[in-house]
């Protein structure tokens, strides 16, 4: 990633807000179009597919579309011993951006939809069964997203990544989740998206736990190296190798 720092803090910002404006409004389109949950779910699951395809698409090239603090961490973890890999100060900026993104999307979307501005959630999602849930997908998350910049695939983020997030809305008790920041945003809106404040550490704490685990099958299945054995996508002779993209 060539662009300078500010413009990748603004792109992590701006995609991160989109993305969670994506999430929280088809909740609440879904809710006020339908009484069916199931319904509800396959609309909420079905344009934060298409909206963070697009958002990958987009932004990917400036800032390497992270848009997650756990995908940001585990950037830094992976490449700190490498040159252009993903510096301290990338993680300190990146972080409270996708933060402060996440609440901007979620206070946009209830803006929308003539909400209120900022009401915690009451949605209460304290279980074991959901902080498993959240294990699982993030660790899912990280797998992809590692493992395809590993054979040399990074190019398919957009619909991968978008394709996998779709899917684990459906096989995981807690909808995945899966994104620190998105989790915290998601908090300042009561309704359908929304989680409660009192869910909120568990769930992050389940996230980062997800993200070790991801990492660690990474390494078990392409060893700790990097460079792929076999290159899938060639990157022109002259330009950056393009970092992964991911929600």
């Amino acid at each position: 990633m060539s662009a300078p720092l500010g413009r990748r803090v603004a792109a992590e910002a701006i995609g991160t807000g989109l993305l969670v404006a994506v999430v929280v409004g088809s909740g609440i389109q879904a809710t006020e179009l339908s009484h069916d949950v199931g319904v509800q779910l396959l609309a909420n699951s079905l344009a934060t597919v298409f909206g963070l395809g697009i958002l990958i698409a987009l932004f990917g090239p400036v800032s390497g579309a992270h848009f997650n603090p756990a995908v940001t961490l585990a950037a830094w973890f992976t490449g700190r011993r490498t040159a252009g890999g993903i510096a301290l100060r990338d993680v300190a900026a990146y972080v409270p951006a996708q933060i402060a993104g996440a609440v901007g999307g979620a206070i946009l979307a209830d803006a929308m939809f003539a909400k209120p501005l900022v009401r915690f959630s009451t949605h209460q999602r304290s279980a074991g069964h959901l902080w498993l849930g959240e294990v699982v997908a993030t660790a899912g998350l990280i797998l992809l997203v590692f493992g395809q910049n590993r054979i040399g695939r990074a190019a398919l983020a957009p619909a991968a990544v978008a394709s996998y997030i779709g899917a684990a809305y459906w096989f995981t008790s807690s909808t995945s989740f899966a994104n620190p920041a998105v989790t915290i945003g998601r908090m300042f809106t009561d309704t359908f998206a929304g989680i409660a404040p009192g869910s909120v550490a568990p769930f992050i704490a389940a996230q980062l736990l997800g993200a070790a685990l991801g990492l660690a099958v990474v390494t078990a299945v392409y060893g700790l190296h990097a460079v792929p054995a076999r290159r899938a996508v060639e990157v022109p002779r002259g330009e950056p190798e393009p970092e992964p993209a991911v929600s």
